[in-house]
Formats: C-alpha cells, structure tokens, sequence
C-alpha cells in the first residue's frame, strides 16, 4: 500500500477526483461567460507538463472517451502550461538516479516504483521506456507547444513532446530536439529555432502557470470543461465519458 501511495506523489502528480461545477466556480474569479464558453462548442483545457508520466495517461483516457463520445466534433481541446519542478536542470542526465538522488531513495527502489507506472501507462495502450528517459526542465517546450497551438497542431504537439520524453528517450529541453520535433509535426524549422533564441511565449507559458494557481491547481493532468466540470488526474475513461455527457447536456 505504502509504494502505491508513493508512485501517485513521487513526481508530484494527482491522483484523480472530479469537481463539481460549482466548487470549480468558487476557486477562481473566472467565468464561464468570461471563459467565452458556448452551447456550440465543448471547450476542454488540460493543464500539463511533459514530464508527468499520468499527463500523457491522462491524455490516452480522454482521447479513449472521445471515441465513444457521440458529440465528438463539437470539442474543441487546449493545452495548458504547468511545471511541477522549475528548478529541473536543463539537462539533468539519468532519470532514475536524478529522481532516486532528489527523493532520496536507492535506485532499486526507484526502479520499482518507475516499472508499476510503467505498467499503468501499459494499461492505457502506451509503451514507457522510463529506464532511458532524460532528465529535463520542460519550460522550453511549453513555448514550443504555444507556438504550435497558434497554427493548430497543439494536440499533435502534445504527443510529440510527451512521446519523444517517456518512449525514445530524448531530451525535451534541447533546442535541437525540440526543433526537429517541431518540424516533424508541422511547424517550420526557422520558426522553432527562432523562438528557441528569443523570450517568445514565455509570457504565455506564465500566464498558463498563474492561471493554474488562481484554480488552486496543485497536480498535473488537470482538465477543466467549459469552466464548469473538472477532472484531476488520469482517471478511468468512465470519468471522462460521464463527465463530458454532463457538460453536453448542460449546454442543450
């Protein structure tokens, strides 16, 4: 019981519990009506960062509710910026003795408890190859992931970064991977490597980190809908699918 409770914490993300709309109401000053929210359109916001194993979970649930969702077409999914640890080297070497070194536990122990999450992203249809992920801090990326969302390719961008970091094994803080991952999902390869040698949407990157404060938003995957339901964590795809029937039939 102790390492299933340690394995839910040890990269400080949530476990799952859902919101009700009015309590979701109460943590911010934000509106629906202000959100620009419709009858037409299902917005749903996902607060994320890379390097969270049960983001890229979470993000299989819901894409796997989506698909038995019969109102598909009408949502519309943005990305949102969170950084669970800003002080993350650039480029911190080994994952698991990064992590074993930070939360001072041996590496077998760490190793233990990377290969059960390694099991839960298995269960949602997802290959994690943890033993050779790269320590990184994830803010760049985030930049990277705005810019693409600027020209629609937020969610392909999405699951680039989160592929590129818990499946092959790359770095996501490294401008050049980071370009040619943009490239490969549609972005110009100037346009990356310019933003990359600039402050370019690192106002925005910000905005998404405060925003997430002002929800009183501690754990990453964190999905709002319509600024009325919310969802923390990578819950069951029953979650999702009942949570975005509420939201439709509260919009019809």
């Amino acid at each position: 019981m102790a390492m299933k409770s340690t394995i839910t914490t040890f990269l400080f993300c949530s476990l799952a519990f859902v919101i009700s709309g009015q309590e979701l109401h109460s943590q911010t000053q934000t509106t629906a009506a202000a959100a620009g929210t419709s009858t037409k359109k299902m917005k749903i916001e996902i607060w994320s960062d890379v390097v969270c194993p049960f983001c890229y979970i979470g993000k299989r649930k819901l894409e796997q509710a989506l698909e038995q969702f019969p109102h598909r077409d009408q949502v519309e999914i943005t990305w949102k910026s969170f950084q669970l640890d800003p002080e993350t080297p650039v480029n911190g070497g080994d994952y698991l003795q990064y992590l074993a070194t930070r939360k001072g536990w041996s590496l077998d122990y760490t190793r233990q408890l990377t290969q059960q999450v390694t099991q839960m992203a298995s269960n949602a249809g997802l290959e994690y190859h943890l033993e050779k992920a790269i320590t990184a801090n994830s803010f760049d990326a985030h930049r990277v992931a705005h810019l693409a969302s600027t020209k629609g390719l937020g969610d392909g961008m999405a699951e680039a970064l989160f592929k590129a970091h818990f499946v092959e094994g790359k770095s996501i803080s490294d401008h050049k991977t980071l370009t040619e991952i943009g490239t490969a999902v549609g972005l110009e390869a100037n346009e990356v490597s310019q933003l990359l040698a600039s402050k370019q949407f690192t106002e925005e990157v910000q905005k998404d980190i405060q925003e997430a404060r002002q929800l009183q938003i501690s754990g990453v995957p964190f999905f709002v809908v319509d600024r009325k339901y919310a969802i923390s964590g990578a819950q069951d795809t029953s979650v999702f699918l009942q949570t975005l029937q509420a939201a439709f039939e509260s919009n019809n």
